[in-house]
């Protein structure tokens, strides 16, 4: 693996970006379905009390997961300064 140099500024302003946009991406699904809660929205669409939402519900379990991952990856970060 290739090691590139970033400042620091710019990692954060890229990460807060990516952040911005799967807020935005979850943000579209729930309002499409007129959920507020994602959780909500995902107990829902498993449990079958709202028919076909399995791929948003996919959708937005993939989101969810990548912007947990980013935040651990910023709260990891901020510990190592």
């Amino acid at each position: 693996m290739t090691t590139i140099p970033v400042k620091k500024e710019l990692l954060e302003e890229l990460v807060d970006l990516k952040l911005k946009f799967l807020d935005d991406e979850s943000e579209k699904i729930l309002n499409k379905w007129n959920y507020k809660a994602p959780l909500k929205f995902l107990q829902d669409a498993k449990d079958g009390t709202i028919e076909e939402a399995e791929d948003d519900a996919i959708t937005l379990k993939h989101l969810l997961d990548q912007r947990e991952e980013l935040l651990n990856f910023k709260k990891d970060w901020n510990n190592t300064e």
